[in-house]
């Protein structure tokens, strides 16, 4: 049986891409608690001036409002674990999608033919996906318009010298 070298092998491996794609959280832990301990003294100050009032049923209101603010924000940033890791080798493209609960689901495209594909839907809006042999799969859902744009001339690039490099180093 005729093996290939594994110098040849190696090469075969050879990363071109890549990037791990995540969800921009612009409230980082230490803002947050400083945002709830701000929610939670004018809830109850708030909820202090109805007590004297009085209205005693809305001091627990306020605690509730103060309750929800928090859960709101905790779903938020176990929703922003999730991520997508996008490759490309020599031998596949492969775009793994994790979810917030750690699973992953890997899809893999053969790069000879694969193309990236933008849809522009307005200026404000667009999509960004892979597609190759009547397959298409939209990824990068957690960037912005224009840096889903960025990302697939940064692909392009990649797909370009990736097809270059082999190319010129077949025998």
């Amino acid at each position: 049986m005729n093996e290939m070298p594994e110098d040849r092998k190696a090469e075969l491996d050879r990363l071109w891409f890549d990037a791990v794609l995540s969800p921009h959280r612009s409230l980082g832990p230490r803002a947050f608690t400083l945002l709830m301990l701000c929610v939670v003294a004018i809830s109850f100050a708030s909820g202090m001036l109805f007590l004297m009032l009085g209205a005693w049923p809305v001091f627990g209101f306020f605690g509730l409002d103060a309750l929800l603010i928090w859960f709101a924000f905790r779903a938020n940033y176990r929703a922003a674990r999730a991520f997508e890791r996008v490759r490309l080798t020599d031998r596949d493209f492969t775009v793994e999608r994790v979810d917030a609960k750690g699973r992953a689901r890997r899809h893999r495209f053969e790069p000879t033919w694969a193309r990236i594909q933008v849809e522009v839907r307005d200026e404000d809006d667009n999509e960004l996906a892979i597609t190759s042999h009547g397959r298409r799969f939209v990824f990068a859902k957690c960037l912005s318009p224009s840096e889903r744009l960025a990302l697939a001339d940064a692909l392009r690039a990649a797909f370009a010298d990736r097809r270059d490099n082999m190319v010129t180093a077949a025998p």
